[in-house]
């Protein structure tokens, strides 16, 4: 592979992941001990969301309501899929954040779901080396939580992560070259506010941030969509966790619960009413209960993990923006 710095601004190209019948055999060598990680970090996180309380629910691919990705900043979408079914327009997932509110008021207090999501990003993106145009979160949703609980409950289970891959894929880490500099973080995290960042480093402040840092840290206070909770003062209750060199791997937040600010929210961010109509019933009678959450992209946190020059690799099958491959 071709080194490089990876962000939005990159210095330097990256070589875009072949498919499986192009590898050579070292490179299908390199592959098979990525999967060997990523089949190792699915196994540790399912194990530890069940064994904490957590219901494992299936996902989603099409819904009428999914996630706007507006106004995010950090969206970079070229067209959304539409599809008819039964008379009905629907949209592949872009994230399960409106399913996962609703199902965590009506049904289970504690829920993760292994959620694919759809974005077709810009094709420039193809060359910042961590964007896909189909990727899997690992989405989780708590009742009655604070964001500080999730954090924690993050922070906890990132450092047990490593510790675990440290101790039970040593032949993996050895043979990627990062069992010596894979370190597992102190907790807690480092924190710092969005706007702070924004004014030491200006627009750029995620890939700056990501070059600087040694270990994982969280950033609050992000502007977001409407669902992510913001007090009369304009400050978010929201949070991202970025990792060294590779930027957000998870966003959370504590979320909108009231009918009339998410109404409020809506209007101001001109995002259609009529996708979110289940959610706004729910809102309107009061049954939308208070909760925090978070989605942990598995792919960016495997490619950390194992030292990716690209997210590609960690894919069975790349989907690389501006790429389509057989399968």
């Amino acid at each position: 592979m071709i080194c490089g710095t990876i962000g939005e601004d990159y210095t330097a190209k990256f070589e875009i992941p072949k498919p499986l019948e192009q590898l050579q055999e070292s490179e299908m060598e390199r592959r098979y001990h990525i999967s060997g990680v990523m089949t190792d970090v699915l196994g540790y996180l399912t194990y530890r969301f069940v064994e904490s309380g957590f219901e494992w629910s299936l996902p989603v691919v099409f819904s009428e309501s999914t996630d706007p990705l507006w106004p995010d900043p950090g969206a970079s979408i070229e067209k959304r899929i539409d599809v008819e079914i039964y008379g009905k327009t629907v949209r592949t997932t872009a994230s399960m954040i409106i399913h996962k509110m609703v199902a965590c008021s009506l049904l289970y207090p504690r829920l993760f779901i292994l959620s694919p999501n759809v974005r077709i990003e810009k094709r420039e993106r193809a060359q910042t080396g961590r964007h896909t145009y189909e990727f899997t979160q690992l989405d989780f949703e708590v009742r009655d939580a604070s964001s500080r609980d999730i954090r924690s409950l993050v922070e906890e289970v990132v450092c047990g992560l490593i510790g675990d891959l440290r101790r039970d894929a040593v032949e993996e880490l050895v043979y990627l070259g990062r069992h010596r500099t894979l370190k597992t973080p102190e907790a807690p995290f480092k924190v710092y506010d969005m706007r702070e960042l924004e004014k030491k480093y200006g627009k750029e402040w995620e890939q700056q941030l990501a070059l600087e840092i040694t270990d994982p840290v969280w950033v609050t206070s992000i502007p977001r969509e409407f669902y992510d909770f913001e007090d009369e003062s304009g400050k978010w209750d929201n949070y991202d966790l970025i990792l060294p060199q590779y930027g957000e791997v998870l966003s959370g937040a504590k979320r909108e619960w009231e009918y009339d600010k998410i109404i409020k929210k809506m209007e101001r961010d001109g995002i259609k009413k009529e996708h979110y109509g289940l959610l706004l019933k729910l809102a309107k009678e009061g049954r939308l209960k208070q909760s925090a959450g978070a989605g942990i992209g598995i792919e960016r946190l495997v490619g950390w993990i194992v030292g990716a020059q690209h997210l590609g690799e960690t894919q069975l099958f790349p989907k690389i923006p501006g790429v389509v491959y057989d399968l």
